[in-house]
């Protein structure tokens, strides 16, 4: 399925294609390779037809699964916004920085919450190496001037830097939305849909949506930008745009899409596409996927075009698990949603393709993590670590996917914690303290057999229950306290 574009949408496009072919055509394509990682936010584990998804048809992430390897036990550091990106961006555990909580409103202006400048990301790391960097979408690693994206690695920033943002400004024109709120005009409870059915408003979380546009305008570097086109489509805009500007030299895209976060706000051309579904919290959710899938489909179709499919290691892959009550978000067959450290928090679509490098249609079972994006990359790109490298929690992948590593593990075991929660992997066991206190107790699930999480086996496995936590306790004692909360 094409994207829908406008007239000077189409002009953009017809443009990149020409600008691409000619310059591709003279380049070295025994280059650097370039680096993709498309980080989408809030989706669920089962939502793309890949991992089982049905009612929402997603062909261009599932052909890009079909390319390159589709993980099965993809995983993430945190179940929530900022700690997930600051392990995705470093390679390292967000606890070991004190990085483990999420900012939200006006915490996104504390000038003493961001990602550590002590932190090296992968854009820094990939920028002194030569490449041209650029960071598209949602940071939320830091909302003031200290921690923009532009001083911690990217040559190019077109986005926002707190945790969400409208799609489309006020008065919220081509779309539908939903809202929540804590009650309804008339003062009750329930939904609510306005006369023209393009706003319904709901109660069944009990609380308001978050003003995520306050403080939050849209920015190119670090100017506010007018943007009336649906964000998600501009976003995928500049993404093409950046790729064909700097075809001719090795770069890193970090396209942070804000779909499918809410607020939930569904085109119109997207949502007649998803007609099918009755109930229309769940329609404008199909909508907003089906976009993102149209979009991500836009990049990779504009990386074919400039001729530098074999020459980019695509990632991609969700920052958490979904919100389920929220956006009605999938995340079967696991148990939980983002916020857990239960298996539907933390357990995302996580696809890695590498066109003539790697092998196609590939199913991997094993566990990997985000933590793994950054080693990876560098090793891609042939850039050893720097001696001032603080030690890297995740690994390359490059030499599990290929060879004789396709057949060993990547990880002996992987740590989670947030607040009171808890969690380790360690082989097919698992275990979870759940609740938000630290004397919350254990739960312990073999995931070889229980993805689901349904059988607490603590009592009947005492003994490797406690091996399990000293596992735990020993990995904990090496990080480093919240630096805020």
């Amino acid at each position: 399925m094409k994207r829908a574009v406008s007239g000077l949408g189409m002009l953009l496009v017809v443009g990149l294609a020409v600008g691409c072919g000619s310059v591709a055509r003279g380049a070295d394509a025994a280059r650097r390779p370039n680096i993709v990682v498309i980080c989408v936010d809030d989706l669920g584990y089962g939502e793309l037809g890949c991992y089982g998804g049905q009612d929402v048809p997603t062909p261009r992430l599932d052909a890009l699964a079909r390319a390159g390897t589709r993980f099965t036990q993809g995983y993430v550091t945190a179940p929530l916004c900022a700690p997930s990106r600051a392990g995705l961006l470093t390679g390292r555990y967000q606890t070991r920085f004190g990085y483990e909580f999420n900012p939200v409103g006006v915490r996104n202006v504390d000038p003493a919450i961001g990602l550590p400048a002590g932190e090296k990301t992968l854009a820094e790391r990939l920028r002194d190496a030569g490449y041209s960097t650029g960071l598209i979408g949602k940071w939320h690693l830091g909302g003031t001037a200290a921690f923009h994206p532009q001083r911690r690695g990217f040559d190019e920033f077109f986005g926002f830097l707190h945790e969400g943002h409208y799609y489309v400004p006020t008065p919220w024109t081509g779309v539908t939305t939903w809202l929540r709120r804590a009650a309804l005009p008339d003062g009750g409870k329930g939904r609510w849909t306005s006369a023209d059915g393009k706003l319904v408003y709901s109660t069944h979380l009990g609380y308001r949506e978050p003003d995520y546009d306050t403080d939050n305008p849209l920015l190119r570097s670090s100017q506010p930008v007018d943007e009336r086109q649906h964000l998600t489509d501009a976003l995928t805009r500049e993404a093409e745009s950046f790729i064909a500007r700097h075809q001719e030299r090795p770069f890193l895209l970090y396209l942070a899409y804000n779909a499918v976060h809410s607020p939930m706000q569904a085109a119109d051309r997207y949502l007649e596409r998803c007609k099918h579904i009755e109930d229309v919290h769940r329609r404008i959710f199909a909508a907003m996927l089906a976009q993102l899938d149209d979009s991500v489909g836009a990049v990779l179709d504009t990386l074919r075009t400039c001729g530098l499919d074999e020459r980019t290691l695509v990632i991609f892959l969700s920052d958490n698990g979904g919100p389920t009550r929220e956006l009605t978000s999938s995340n079967r067959p696991l148990r939980g949603e983002k916020g857990d450290l239960w298996e539907g928090g933390i357990r995302v679509p996580f696809l890695m393709r590498w066109k003539g490098r790697l092998p196609a249609e590939r199913t991997d079972d094993r566990p990997v993590s985000a933590l793994d994006v950054f080693a990876t990359a560098l090793a891609a790109a042939g850039v050893p670590l720097a001696k001032d490298q603080a030690p890297l929690d995740g690994v390359n992948l490059l030499p599990f996917l290929q060879g004789p590593g396709m057949r060993e593990q990547p990880h002996d075991r992987l740590y989670w914690r947030l607040g009171g929660k808890a969690a380790l992997r360690q082989g097919d066991w698992k275990i979870v303290r759940a609740g938000p206190k630290a004397d919350a107790g254990w739960q312990l699930y073999n995931l070889a057999g229980d993805s689901a999480e349904a059988r607490d086996l603590a009592a009947q496995e005492a003994e490797r229950l406690q091996q399990l936590e000293k596992s735990w306790n020993e990995l904990n004692a090496r990080m480093a306290a919240p630096a805020w909360r």
